[in-house]
């Protein structure tokens, strides 16, 4: 599953049991996360400049050291302690470790630094964590064959970490429903929807505001092995047994 760093911090205690709950079923849950806002703040804090280009965070060397220390330091470390105070055993890492995400520089290096693209995630470190009883918890940071470190879109990452375990479906936890359509008057969660759908959605206006970017990240999900994405509201209760054990909550997001 991804989840973005501030909406995992917010939710509540049972989604951390229904976690644990889950992992004990037999299911094994592996967390992508993010921490954007929380980067942000601490870029201002600490006086450093840094915009964005096309969604992707310019990232200088200097960017890079405080988008590691909040991504594979604060925020990680906060996830995995939620996670094992709601009862489950918890491991977290950065995709540096283990060379466990590798990465090349995107085209347009010169205008955004060092931010990367997935070349490879090292699947049997991940499937070795799970084995021993742990849910991995992921800080996308990437690495290249000459220790390069490169600040990695999260939905991105999350999306290879999915496509080389073989999973088809994720899991992308947030703070709405899902797709909301205007049906008779009434604003529904739409149970399923392509990506051409949404597009079209997009363009006619039906999907604005704050939504436009969550479903395009869901849609960067959506790569190799993964064949759907579901959107869930990470406050309802028993949010991810209901997920991925029965179905029938928040929005499918299929490639066709």
């Amino acid at each position: 599953m991804k989840c973005g760093g501030s909406t995992l911090a917010a939710l509540p205690d049972s989604f951390f049991a229904d976690l644990r709950g889950l992992q004990e079923s037999g299911v094994k849950p592996v967390i992508v996360h993010g921490g954007g806002p929380a980067i942000s703040d601490t870029l201002t804090k600490l006086g450093i400049e840094s915009g964005f280009v096309n969604g992707l965070r310019r990232t200088s060397e200097e960017v890079l050291d405080v988008v590691e220390m909040v991504l594979a330091g604060r925020i990680n470390k906060e996830i995995v302690r939620k996670i094992q105070q709601g009862g489950a055993k918890s491991l977290g890492l950065s995709g540096v470790d283990g060379r466990l995400i590798t990465a090349k520089p995107v085209a347009n290096t010169a205008e955004i630094g060092f931010v990367g693209d997935v070349t490879d995630v090292n699947a049997e470190i991940i499937e070795g964590v799970m084995d021993m009883g742990y849910i991995p918890v992921i800080a996308p940071i990437g690495i290249d064959a000459a220790g390069q470190r490169y600040n990695i879109n999260a939905d991105t990452a999350a999306g290879a970490v999915a496509s080389h375990l073989g999973v088809e479906r994720m899991i992308v936890v947030t703070d709405v429903p899902g797709i909301l359509k205007t049906v008779d008057g009434e604003k529904r969660v739409l149970p399923s929807v392509t990506v051409e759908e949404i597009e079209a959605m997009i363009a006619s206006g039906e999907i604005y505001g704050g939504m436009i970017p969550k479903v395009r990240a869901a849609i960067q999900c959506i790569q190799g092995q993964v064949r759907e994405v579901i959107i869930v509201n990470g406050d309802e209760p028993n949010v991810l047994s209901r997920a991925v054990l029965e179905g029938g909550i928040g929005t499918r997001i299929v490639q066709a």
